[in-house]
């Protein structure tokens, strides 16, 4: 019965979000009902509401360029888009285009980079500015969104299903991004 209920759930997403959720099939039927539980109750944790909309999504987005080439970037931006996020800010986070995105999300995107690729002196200095901006509530709004961004396609690609690069649509524009530079370490 769980399980079930559990289906319909993953069906309303991919009907929702015009979004191929196999990968959630997967997790559901070789996981476990507790398994998804757990995996949502997870993911749910990069839904947070300190930080603004536009920091929020830079933060997710960078999280999941650096693990995906199309689906789960599509559905982070129109979920961003629902989330009011403008197109023009959504176009210059996928392209890298700091003064297209804005002052918010350029600082998220800056944060989130950093933390990617271990760049403690520009991550504490932009960690220093969210929390001055927004308070510390928000500094942990953006490491959520940026690990929950992340979280999506790894665990696709590790349960053999992001097999597909596409593009990505914003507000009807195919909208071409930029992958993150490969984090050094």
């Amino acid at each position: 019965m769980l399980k079930a209920l559990l289906h319909r759930q993953i069906d309303g997403i991919e009907k929702t979000w015009n979004y191929g959720a196999g990968y959630m099939r997967d997790l559901l039927d070789k996981g476990g009902p507790w398994t998804f539980i757990r995996f949502g109750m997870v993911a749910s944790l990069g839904h947070g509401k300190t930080a603004p909309a536009e920091a929020r999504a830079a933060a997710g987005i960078v999280g999941t360029l650096a693990g995906d080439c199309g689906p789960c970037t599509q559905i982070s931006v129109d979920m961003a888009t629902t989330g009011g996020v403008r197109p023009e800010v959504l176009r210059g986070i996928l392209a890298g285009d700091r003064p297209a995105m804005g002052e918010a999300a350029a600082l998220a995107y800056d944060f989130a980079r950093a933390v990617l690729e271990r760049n403690l002196p520009d991550a504490d200095a932009c960690r220093t500015e969210i929390a001055r901006r927004w308070g510390e509530a928000a500094v942990v709004d953006l490491a959520l969104a940026l690990t929950t961004g992340q979280m999506y396609p790894t665990v696709k690609y590790a349960l053999g299903h992001g097999r597909a690069c596409s593009k990505v649509v914003v507000a009807g524009v195919s909208t071409p991004f930029r992958f993150p530079d490969p984090v050094t370490v």
